[in-house]
Order: structure tokens, then C-alpha cells, then sequence
């Protein structure tokens, strides 16, 4: 009986763990891109003819950010399935 109760607290602190994860690694990128977007479309309309620059470089730069998420997603993976 000890044995199942143990077992179930383990999956109950690994499924919070994975949330709190990404939970709290979407945050950053979330912030970081709406950032980019916002300035980048601030910057297009103040000047149209800068607008291919601007875009390419905000994707660039949303992808950068973006990989922060992807870590937490997989460190989560690494929690829920590995440990």
C-alpha cells in the first residue's frame, strides 16, 4: 500500500514539475516576442521602405527567442518520461 501511495506522489510532482516548466518557460518568449513584433511594427510604420528589413529581422529574432521555450518543453519531456 506504502508502495502505491509513494508511486502516485512521484507522478503527481513529476506532472507539476512539467507544468511549473512550461509554465514558466513560455513566459519569457511570450514577452520577448510580443516585444519584437510591437517595435518591429512601430519601426515599419514610421518608415515603409524598411519594412523587408524590419520583418526579417524580427523573425530572426522570434526564433531566437523561441528556442527558450523549446528547451523548457523538452526538459519537461525529460521530467515526465525519463525521471
Amino acid at each position: 500500500m506504502d508502495q502505491i501511495i509513494a508511486e502516485a506522489i512521484a507522478t503527481a510532482g513529476k506532472a507539476i514539475g512539467a507544468g511549473l516548466c512550461m509554465g514558466i518557460g513560455a513566459i519569457g518568449p511570450g514577452v520577448g516576442e510580443g516585444n519584437a513584433v510591437s517595435k518591429a511594427l512601430e519601426g515599419m510604420a514610421r518608415q515603409p521602405e524598411m519594412a523587408g528589413t524590419l520583418r526579417s529581422t524580427m523573425i530572426m529574432g522570434c526564433a531566437i527567442a523561441e528556442t527558450t521555450g523549446i528547451y523548457s518543453l523538452l526538459i519537461a519531456f525529460l521530467i515526465l518520461f525519463v525521471l
